[in-house]
């Protein structure tokens, strides 16, 4: 019988179309190459009882389960311990992950950077030779970050683990026939009230360093979602991506104002907008 697999894309910034995935085509076609082909996908968001919900259905009905997203050092990284809760197992530290992570981070290894070395008890790290903070498996289910040169660098470290059987070819859709599509669908749409949306985008700054600053925003401003989004480029750029999202228009922009305040705290050179490709 041919071994099935399912993804699931956890993070609100691929709902919301602040983020184009880039993930589905390289995981679909490099599972296709090693037999296990991708049967279904389902996009949630950070939601505790939506990802527990997700990967206790998925895991039971797929031979392999992979996710993106939500595993790095702020509020709004909560994976690890929903795949923990579904498994109904603790999510601990991991003892050579955190004394890995600590020699890297040095004085710098913070209670957020520290949430990265816990795992669900008896998971598997799955290696990251880009930024060292490692996913892991556990039973069938393999968890892994959003970025993109970071999941693809782990879905290779993964790929000799993995029981395969016949290999699959598969080919792309047509965006550009579906966009013409939804734009005629548009005016039909019964319209809600708009959201509202500031970014902005540093270099050289990381998740680590702006956790907690991050999350007590968040706490000042509860009806809005607050995102922290890294991004690592070929070219070797690299840096960190905060999105204040909402409907209240106002308190975004106050939102937006203090992120900014938070980088040039910590050290950075903020520049509104997505950080460029």
């Amino acid at each position: 019988m041919r071994r099935t697999a399912a993804l699931l894309l956890i993070g609100n910034e691929i709902l919301s179309g602040r983020t184009r995935d880039d993930n589905i085509q390289y995981l679909a076609t490099r599972l296709g190459e090693l037999g296990i082909p991708l049967r279904e996908i389902r996009v949630i968001p950070d939601i505790r009882e939506t990802i527990v919900a997700n990967v206790t259905d998925l895991r039971a009905r797929f031979d392999e389960v992979f996710t993106t997203g939500g595993i790095g050092p702020t509020h709004d990284d909560i994976t690890a311990p929903c795949v923990a809760e579904a498994f109904g197992v603790a999510w601990e530290f991991h003892p050579a992950t955190y004394d890995m992570l600590k020699e890297q981070f040095g004085a710098d290894f913070n209670p957020a950077r520290q949430r990265m070395a816990k795992l669900p008890r008896g998971a598997t790290p799955i290696p990251n030779p880009v930024s060292r903070a490692p996913g892991f498996s556990i039973g069938n289910v393999h968890v892994m970050a959003g970025v993109p040169v970071i999941m693809r660098a782990m879905l290779e470290a993964l790929a000799p683990t993995l029981k395969g059987g016949r290999k699959v070819l598969s080919v792309a859709g047509v965006p550009r026939i579906m966009r013409a599509m939804f734009e005629e669908l548009a005016p039909t749409l019964k319209q809600g009230a708009p959201v509202f949306s500031r970014t902005w985008h540093t270099l050289n700054l990381f998740e680590g360093t702006i956790a907690d600053g991050l999350e007590a925003i968040q706490n000042t401003y509860p009806q809005l979602d607050l995102g922290s989004y890294p991004f690592h480029r070929e070219d070797g750029r690299r840096g960190v991506a905060l999105v204040a999202k909402g409907q209240d228009k106002e308190a975004v922009e106050q939102a937006a104002h203090a992120i900014y305040t938070l980088l040039k705290e910590k050290g950075g050179a903020p520049l509104e907008g997505e950080p460029p490709p």
